[in-house]
């Protein structure tokens, strides 16, 4: 069956605002009867061991499960610029590791300007295996997160080959429903446009097989229907490769309305939607 937990990017302006903190984020997801949590590098105020301790109880009083710790780490830099996002990655897996967390999400590159996908490819594996390693040796799984704004991988092709290439059983997939070329919320195009939406679909579905996380995204959630995704083409793909692990709600339509009137509005469509597929 599968599982929801709540991003806490879902809040991002609520907490850019000063209205929300982590601590009230995992309240939230509590009060939303949600199964875990997916918590941002950014939202940490500290990582002192004893704010740490503080999150960890919390979401264990709450029965709640933390599914992975989100970095946005670019491996696309080169020179010292590149070793700090390497070593990013490896601190924020001693946090996870300190926390009993099992995952930490990474990112690939942002193709500098001037090169190819190609030129930035041989950095983009080095730098993952060293760290993919590293989380061998704490016991993290890193999970590469899809996620095309100018970055690689961006399509369900280029995250088979880097999780090929890579090679190392503590490096896995967090497929994201909304991130791939042809998503009407990425950066080609005109924002909501549909027209290469089955490049999408295509990549979701040649992905999937390897996901052990999925953000379930949603852009326009004000009818109680997320209007940009189709979820009637995603779901059966997720079932059809017998996915039963964590489902995020990635809420990204603060342009539409406020977070804390969409969120909920969005828990409850992913509910009925996983029941309505026996997930």
């Amino acid at each position: 069956m599968i599982k929801l937990s709540l991003q806490s990017l879902s809040y991002r302006d609520t907490f850019k605002d000063g209205k929300i903190d982590l601590a009230g984020i995992i309240e939230k997801a509590a009060e939303y009867r949600m199964d875990g949590v997916d918590l941002h590098f950014t939202h940490f105020a500290s990582t002192e061991p004893a704010y740490l301790e503080e999150l960890r109880m919390l979401t264990l009083r709450r029965g709640l499960h933390i599914c992975y710790i989100g970095v946005s780490n670019n491996f696309g830099k080169t020179g010292d610029e590149l070793r700090e996002q390497v070593e990013l990655m490896k601190r924020w897996i001693d946090v996870a590791q300190r926390m009993g967390v099992q995952m930490v999400r990474a990112f690939g590159s942002w193709v500098p300007e001037g090169e190819s996908a190609e030129d930035a490819w041989p950095r983009l594996v080095a730098s993952t295996k060293e760290v993919a390693e590293y989380g061998q040796s704490k016991g993290v799984v890193v999970g590469l997160h899809n996620h095309n704004h100018g970055c690689i991988p961006a399509t369900g092709e280029q995250v088979v080959r880097l999780l090929r290439d890579v090679g190392n059983p503590y490096y896995s997939h967090i497929l994201d429903t909304g991130q791939y070329i042809g998503g009407p919320g990425v950066s080609q195009g005109e924002r909501g446009s549909k027209e290469r939406e089955d490049e999408l679909y295509d990549s979701i579905a040649k992905s999937a097989p390897h996901a052990v996380h999925v953000r379930g995204k949603v852009y326009r959630i004000a009818s109680g229907t997320e209007a940009w995704l189709d979820y009637d083409r995603i779901l059966p793909i997720i079932k059809g490769v017998g996915f039963n692990g964590w489902m995020s709600v990635v809420f990204e339509g603060q342009d539409e309305m406020p977070e804390p009137d969409a969120v909920p509005l969005a828990v409850e469509f992913f509910r009925k939607k996983l029941a309505e597929y026996g997930m």
